[in-house]
C-alpha cells in the first residue's frame, strides 16, 4: 500500500496473538455483553473526566482503517464552558427549525416515543464534547488539493470505535447530529476541507438519569448465513 505521499510504505512482520477457541469465544461473549449495556444517555453529570482518558479514547478511534490510510478525521475536544454554551445555542437554533419546519411529520411521530425536543442542555452539562470532523481532501505543501478516499465510510468506522471505547471506559455518550452543522465549523474555526460529521458529549450519567426502554432486533433478524 502507498502512503499519502505517493511513496511505497515499508512493510513489517504482522505479530498475531493466537488464541484458543475457548478464549476467542470468551472474549467475544464478554465484549458483546459489555456493549449490550451501552445506552444513549442525555442526562449528564458535570463531573469532570480526566483528559488522559479522553486522549486514550481518541487514540483508539485513530487506529481505525481508512481508504489508502489517509485517516481523514479530526477530533476536536471542547471543555471550555463558553464554547460549549455557544455550541448549545447554535445547535438549539437549528434543531428548533428542524422540529418546527424541516422534519416531516412521520419523523416527528417516530421521535415522540423518546420525548426529545430541540433543547439540548447536555451540550453544556457534559464535561467534554468531542466534535468529529471529516476531512474531505488533503492539502500538500503547495496548498494543492490531494485526494481522500471513502471518507464517510472511514470516519464512520472511527466514530463507531470511539463510541465503543467510551462505553468500555465506563463513560456515556449520545450521538448528536444537528442539521445543518456548519455552525460547528465556524465556532471551532475549522478550515473549508473539514466538515462536521458528528458531535459526542462525553461524561458520567446524572444521578437519576433515565433512558427509554428499547429492544434491539434479535440475532436471527440481523444475521443471515449462506443465503440461498
Amino acid at each position: 500500500m502507498d502512503d499519502n505521499t505517493g511513496k511505497k510504505t515499508p512493510r513489517t512482520e504482522f505479530i498475531f496473538e493466537e488464541l484458543s477457541a475457548e478464549d476467542q469465544a470468551a472474549r467475544s461473549s464478554t465484549f458483546c455483553a459489555l456493549l449490550k449495556k451501552r445506552r444513549s444517555v442525555r442526562d449528564f453529570s458535570n463531573r469532570p473526566v480526566d483528559m488522559k482518558i479522553v486522549e486514550n479514547l481518541i487514540a483508539t478511534a485513530g487506529t481505525a482503517p481508512s481508504g489508502a490510510n489517509m485517516q481523514p478525521w479530526r477530533f476536536i475536544v471542547v471543555t471550555n464552558p463558553e464554547i460549549k454554551k455557544a455550541i448549545r445555542l447554535a445547535a438549539e437554533k437549528e434543531e428548533k427549525l428542524n422540529y418546527e419546519k424541516r422534519f416531516p411529520q412521520r419523523w416527528l411521530d417516530d421521535l415522540t416515543q423518546f420525548g426529545t425536543t430541540f433543547r439540548k442542555p447536555y451540550l453544556e452539562t457534559a464535561p467534554v464534547l468531542i466534535v468529529i470532523f471529516k476531512i474531505d481532501y488533503g492539502l500538500d505543501e503547495m496548498g494543492e488539493k490531494t485526494k481522500h478516499y471513502y471518507v464517510n465510510e472511514s470516519v464512520g468506522i472511527a466514530t463507531g470505535m470511539l463510541i465503543a471505547a467510551i462505553h468500555n471506559a465506563g463513560l456515556v455518550t449520545v450521538t448528536h447530529t444537528p442539521s445543518p452543522m456548519k455552525f460547528l465549523q465556524e465556532i471551532l474555526k475549522r478550515p473549508q476541507n473539514e466538515k462536521p460529521f458528528m458531535l459526542l458529549p462525553v461524561g458520567y450519567p446524572a444521578a437519576k438519569a433515565t433512558v427509554p426502554l428499547l429492544n434491539k432486533k434479535p440475532l436471527e433478524e440481523i444475521m443471515i448465513v449462506n443465503p440461498q
